[in-house]
């Protein structure tokens, strides 16, 4: 029986933000790869451990990224009823485009 008051969407917020924040670090991998791979003082910057070279920057700025996109999407839709279908969407077309940008033919493209 449902309570007076209450709603009949199921908050999903919280796992809505989990999927779109992998989305956009997926993403975010592939971008900052084509952007250090084409700007030499971006590349520079991204180089935290040089055995590794840039390829440590780019993924240490993905993950700090989509940390925080996380922690900001979950305050914001934490208890909400979100369209699921479309954050999952969104969060397939960011994963296709950072598995793309991770190929150099693509990012050669650009």
């Amino acid at each position: 029986m449902k309570q007076p008051g209450s709603s009949s969407q199921i908050a999903n917020g919280a796992g809505a933000a989990a999927v779109l924040a992998a989305g956009i670090g997926s993403f975010l991998v592939g971008f900052f790869a084509v952007l250090a791979d084409k700007a030499p003082a971006i590349k520079n910057l991204m180089i935290f451990a040089k055995p590794t070279g840039p390829l440590s920057g780019v993924t240490t700025c993905a993950i700090v990224v989509w940390l925080l996109s996380w922690a900001v999407l979950h305050a914001r839709w934490q208890g909400r009823s979100v369209a699921l279908n479309r954050v999952a969407v969104s969060a397939l077309i960011l994963l296709v485009l950072g598995i793309l940008l991770t190929f150099p033919p693509v990012g050669d493209l650009l």
